[in-house]
C-alpha cells in the first residue's frame, strides 16, 4: 500500500506537503504530519552510512548474537518457538545496530 502512495505520489509532482492543496481525488489526512512526526520518518527511512567507530560495535553486536543463536539451535528442538526466538534474536541484532545508526 505504501509503495503504491509513493508511486502515485511520483507520479503526481511529489507529496501532498510538496504539492500545496489537494486536488481532484486526493484525500484530505485526517490526521496531518507534524514537523515532529516528518523529522522522525526522515530519519528511520534514509541511509545512514557508517562512521569508523560504529563498525567495531556493530559487528560485536553480530557476533554476540550469532553466538547466542549457535546456543539456540543446539539446545532447542527445531519447532516454530525454536524459529521465532532466531528471528526475535535477528530483530534485536538489527534495532541495537539501528540505534548506533541513527542516533548518532
Amino acid at each position: 500500500m505504501h509503495d503504491q502512495f509513493a508511486l502515485v505520489t511520483k507520479r503526481n509532482g511529489g507529496s501532498r506537503a510538496q504539492r500545496g492543496s489537494p486536488t481532484k481525488g486526493d484525500k484530505v489526512p485526517k490526521y496531518p504530519i507534524t514537523d515532529s512526526d516528518r523529522a522522525d520518518f526522515d530519519n528511520r527511512f534514509r541511509y545512514h552510512g557508517p562512521k569508523a567507530d560504529q563498525l567495531p560495535r556493530y559487528a560485536a553486536i553480530r557476533d554476540e548474537a550469532r553466538e547466542l543463536a549457535e546456543h539456540i539451535l543446539e539446545d532447542c528442538p527445531p519447532s516454530r518457538e525454536r524459529s521465532l526466538a532466531l528471528t526475535k534474536l535477528e530483530e534485536a541484532c538489527f534495532w541495537a545496530n539501528a540505534s548506533i545508526a541513527r542516533n548518532e
